[in-house]
């Protein structure tokens, strides 16, 4: 059993947090806590400009609202928000806030994740705790 896990967020995504949330339950120590984080990836500075004045401080507190959602509905749950690349993001956190599990929803992959890669798998290969990836 795990005392701190980790739920890497795409609230602007279709992903199965619901999922996700049930796997973390089950594998949450008794007294145990859950974190739901959320990453806001940089916008490439061309695209900044063609946005409306104060929507990255409107779009960050929307996001901060949806996840203190998800967190009151979930007991022992909080909610944390980050900035940067998802993935290096994501396993710097865990590393920061000594999560020993982190429970990430996926996606069915695709041809271009042959090439690309995707958050979950950059996740499971460099994560130094247990990672458990749902879908």
């Amino acid at each position: 059993m795990y005392k701190h896990v980790l739920i890497p967020t795409q609230l602007d995504e279709s992903r199965d947090v619901a999922l996700a949330t049930e796997a973390a339950q089950v594998l949450l120590a008794k007294g145990g806590r859950i974190t739901f984080l959320h990453v806001l990836e940089p916008l490439p500075a061309s695209v900044g400009t063609y946005l409306p004045e104060g929507y990255p401080q409107a779009t960050r507190q929307a996001m901060k609202e949806k996840l203190s959602e998800l967190a009151a509905g979930t007991d022992g749950a909080q909610s944390a928000l980050a900035d940067g690349s998802a993935g290096r993001t994501i396993t710097n956190w865990a590393d920061d806030n000594g999560v020993d599990c982190i429970v990430i929803p996926s996606h069915q992959p695709t041809f271009t994740d042959v090439f690309l890669g995707s958050t979950a798998t950059w996740v499971v290969k460099h994560a130094h705790c247990a990672v458990h990836v749902v879908r």
